[in-house]
This record gives structure tokens, sequence and C-alpha cells, in this order.
């Protein structure tokens, strides 16, 4: 996989609404289609990122870019839970070099003005 994030499936976790670990455990469900046995807890958000065949098939493929937005609120109304998921998606793309996250700073799913948090290309 080349350093190169335009070849890589986008997909983008929309965080609007979520202020708690339950909402965005669902929110990263749907998202990213995730199994019916998706344990909704760190662990398995963690694994679950770090798994291209839990991804959508494309991503499989190509690599994911996952940009994160909307999250503001999480952040203010639950800081220590907010911590805990940035962790997490850090964990993950440092175990995946074909997974990307990105943290968007803007309200719009655009890919302009966002940050990326971790990960490998």
């Amino acid at each position: 996989m080349s350093d190169d994030l335009a070849g890589r499936l986008l997909v983008t976790l929309d965080l609007d609404g979520v202020t708690d670990k339950a909402a965005l455990m669902d929110r990263s469900a749907r998202t990213l289609a995730l199994p019916d046995w998706f344990g909704r807890n760190w662990d398995a958000l963690a694994d679950s990122l770090s798994d291209p065949t839990v991804w959508p098939r494309a991503a499989a493929r190509q690599g994911l870019l996952l940009v994160v937005r909307g999250w503001r609120a999480y952040a203010e109304a639950k800081p220590g839970e907010w911590r805990t998921a940035q962790e997490v998606f850090a964990e993950a793309a440092d175990r995946t070099p074909t997974l990307t996250v990105a943290l968007a700073l803007g309200g719009s799913s655009a890919l302009g003005g966002h940050s990326a948090l971790g990960g490998s290309s």
C-alpha cells in the first residue's frame, strides 16, 4: 500500500448528535456495517477497525480512510470517553497500515480542514 491516501475508500463517521459511548458504538457499527457480533465496547471497536475482513469490501482491497466529523459535542459531553475513543482510533491505525483515521475540524465531511489522528499510510 502506498503512502497515497487518494486511492483509499473514504468513509465518513458522522458523530453529530452523539454524546456517549453507546451512541458512538451504534454509529460506528452502522457506518462501517460491522457484523452483528460486534461487541459495542472499546476492544471490539479497536479490533473491528484493525480487521480489514470486516471493512466494506472495497476498503479491504484499497485501504480505508476514516474521517470522523461532528465529534466536538461528544468530546465536550464526555471528555474521558472521547480521549479513550481517540486512543482506540490511534491504536487501530497504528496496528493497521491500510487504515488512516482523521478528525475533521470543520463542519463539513469534505476532506479539507481536517487533521490526521494517526496511522500508517
